[in-house]
């Protein structure tokens, strides 16, 4: 007869690799995460609400047990960039975010700040993450309970990972032109060079146009991403054997078109300084359509 110590621990070692595979099963949240997704996971304990709406649009009603962290004032630093690495570490951690939290983002409808959130998390190693499909309007309470109590959430520690494949910068972007698909965010007349947050009009050479607010459609009960094949056909002309670089003015809208890519299978990343610091620097080639 086998040893029965031996045989106990082989059970007991078996018991944990079950239990291990089921936790992972449960941790795991789409990138587009849906209304019915919510309505089951809204009571797991380790799921953390981020509401990325202003302060004063949390206070009137928000989700019930979503923290807020307003988007404009916490996802730059004061020149539009990522903030520094020990400021978003104290924030996820007050936050109530550790390495085993289901990360769930919200904003307003315009999905930009959520994804920005999503973007830098993401970063920062954190792969638990998803936005919210649609826009908070008062119709969720239907089926999500909402509050307008301030909720503060117990603390937990942080740790970032950061994955520099996620960012790009200046350089790598100047030296990815002609090698990869790199794709502007913003609205056409912003890329056409009629418009322009920066002392410059036009766009990066060879980028292609594929503003935002194509991936959302406006609906009676408030804006929602398009369904996943939509999405598809948005994107279809987009090759799969290239790396695609996204920016657009200061790296939030970007941020939504990063979210649906990373849905769709392709690798992307986002460069962080945008046009703002691109559109501002004299030094830096430009495609100014509006004056050909």
């Amino acid at each position: 007869m086998n040893n029965p110590k031996s045989f106990l621990l082989k059970i007991l070692f078996s018991t944990i690799v079950l239990i291990s595979t089921l936790n992972a099963q449960k941790t795991e949240i789409p990138a587009i995460v849906t209304l019915d997704w919510l309505e089951k996971n809204i009571e797991n304990p380790n799921l953390s609400i981020i509401d990325l709406r202003p302060k004063d649009d949390y206070d009137k009603s928000h989700i019930r047990n979503a923290v807020n962290v307003p988007g404009l004032k916490n996802l730059f630093d004061d020149k539009f960039f990522m903030p520094k690495l020990d400021f978003l570490k104290e924030l996820f951690s007050k936050s109530g975010i550790n390495s085993d939290s289901l990360v769930l983002a919200y904003d307003n409808g315009e999905f930009i700040w959520a994804a920005r959130f999503y973007w830098i998390l993401e970063t920062l190693g954190h792969k638990n993450v998803g936005i919210l499909k649609v826009g908070f309007n008062k119709s969720l309470e239907k089926s999500i309970p909402l509050s307008n109590i301030e909720y503060i959430p117990k603390r937990k520690e942080f740790v970032p990972r950061v994955d520099n494949e996620k960012v790009q910068t200046k350089l790598s972007t100047l030296l990815a032109i002609g090698k990869k698909t790199i794709i502007d965010g913003r609205k056409k007349s912003h890329y056409t060079g009629k418009e322009s947050f920066a002392s410059r009009f036009g766009h990066i050479p060879t980028a292609e146009n594929y503003a935002c607010t194509q991936n959302y459609q406006v609906t009676a009960n408030g804006n929602s991403i398009k369904n996943i094949d939509k999405l598809k056909e948005l994107y279809k002309d987009i090759p799969r054997d290239k790396e695609i670089i996204l920016y657009c003015d200061g790296g939030a809208e970007a941020a939504l078109n990063y979210v649906v890519l990373q849905e769709l299978g392709f690798k992307a990343s986002i460069y962080d300084g945008s046009w703002l610091e691109w559109g501002n620097d004299s030094a830096l080639p430009i495609d100014n359509p509006s004056k050909k």
